[in-house]
């Protein structure tokens, strides 16, 4: 998208409104006096001013912008929309973004280049977030006028549900019950290392790693095959939506954590046991977009 003379207004500022009201004022008195100086300081201030116009237009003619691409943010948190602004020509000064709920940002663009900026917006709820619309303006050189213009990419940004404050992730959700089955936990061969969590045995706990201060890992042992984890819509009865949304959102990012091979059931999608950051972030996409509309293909963030 590019700022062009039929998309940018120009109207003066209220420094601009004096100015021509002192300007008048001038004018009149010479007029009055007959001053020949009088006439010229008249003329020159509102040559200037006249110019002015020009420059305030010129800075941000020709610029344009780019969507950039959204980082999916949880509900509450501070979601970035970022814009590339592409500079063809000249330095631009003073060229100021306006959104709604935030202050005014404002960039300076050295020469011929692209720089990237972000409209921060907070998220309220889970889903599609669209982004706001953005004023681009400018009062350079002198302020006596105002040009501006008005940005819509039409982006998106995912916003995922809150998770629940209650952690751990419950017993009954691993789809191995016999016994035979041991998440990691065997006593045979060491496999890996794995963060500690609430509940892993003292023994168990990486103390050389401890003793050099890094963060408290548990040594996981080969010896069984681990159980496949299932996160099931029906594992919280009688709780509202969005309230399972949260709890299921905490169970991911903690099987996650874990390393587990998990799968998520919802109603009207279901994802197979995986692990890895593609899949859980399949899961929480799934998670935020639960009841949603799909999006169209090109509009997804």
């Amino acid at each position: 998208m590019a700022l062009h003379r039929r998309r940018i207004y120009v109207l003066p500022t209220r420094s601009g409104v004096f100015f021509a009201l002192v300007l008048l004022a001038m004018l009149v008195g010479a007029i009055n006096y007959g001053s020949s100086l009088s006439f010229a300081l008249t003329f020159l201030l509102g040559s200037l001013g006249m110019v002015s116009i020009l420059h305030t237009f010129k800075n941000l003619h020709r610029l344009r912008f780019r969507a950039g691409r959204c980082t999916p943010v949880f509900t509450g948190q501070e979601a970035a929309f970022p814009i590339a602004v592409e500079n063809v020509e000249g330095p631009r000064f003073a060229v100021e973004f306006t959104w709604p709920g935030h202050p005014t940002l404002v960039i300076d663009l050295a020469g011929e280049g692209s720089r990237w900026v972000e409209l921060p917006v907070k998220s309220a709820r889970r889903g599609r977030l669209p982004s706001p619309p953005c004023t681009v303006s400018t009062r350079y050189p002198l302020g006596l006028f105002r040009a501006w213009g008005h940005v819509h990419l039409q982006m998106e940004c995912l916003v995922y549900p809150r998770p629940a404050e209650e952690k751990g992730l419950p017993e009954e959700l691993f789809a191995d019950r016999s016994g035979s089955g041991d998440r990691g936990n065997g006593s045979d061969d060491f496999a890996a290392l794995r963060p500690y969590r609430p509940g892993d045995s003292l023994r168990h706990v990486h103390w050389k790693a401890v003793a050099r201060g890094q963060a408290m890992l548990v040594k996981q042992f080969g010896g069984e095959r681990a159980g496949e984890l299932w996160l099931h819509w029906d594992a919280l009865p009688g709780l509202d939506p969005e309230t399972r949304l949260t709890r299921l959102c905490r169970w991911v990012l903690e099987a996650d954590a874990a390393d587990c091979a998990y799968g998520l059931a919802l109603p009207g999608r279901r994802i197979d046991p995986a692990r890895g950051e593609g899949h859980r972030r399949r899961c929480l996409e799934a998670l935020a977009l639960h009841g949603e509309a799909p999006a169209p293909e090109a509009q997804r963030p």
